[in-house]
């Protein structure tokens, strides 16, 4: 079968911002304005997909370990569920509160 099947950037960002904020230590992502979407920003260039999230941790967590961890999830997510192997995957952390 012939064609071809493209990905919005929307999708895409859905896909991150869920595999992100489903990581233990993951508060929420922080809003911010365009092109953010959710607290995630696509960049397709030629080399491939750039991704970065902006996110709030939550206070005592680790945040290298945070971080790596949302990397790995983002990642495995795009693979699996798109078929998209990120060119890197950047995480901002903005905010380090505490659970109420």
């Amino acid at each position: 079968m012939e064609g071809h099947a493209s990905i919005s950037a929307d999708v895409l960002s859905r896909y991150a911002a869920d595999a992100a904020v489903g990581v233990r230590g993951v508060r929420s992502l922080v809003e911010r304005a365009l092109p953010y979407r959710r607290g995630v920003k696509l960049d397709m260039a030629d080399q491939g997909v750039r991704v970065e999230l902006r996110l709030s941790v939550e206070w005592g967590a680790s945040i290298p370990d945070v971080a790596r961890e949302v990397q790995r999830s983002v990642r495995e997510c795009l693979q699996r569920m798109a078929d998209v192997q990120p060119h890197a995957v950047d995480v901002v952390v903005d905010e380090v509160g505490r659970v109420t």
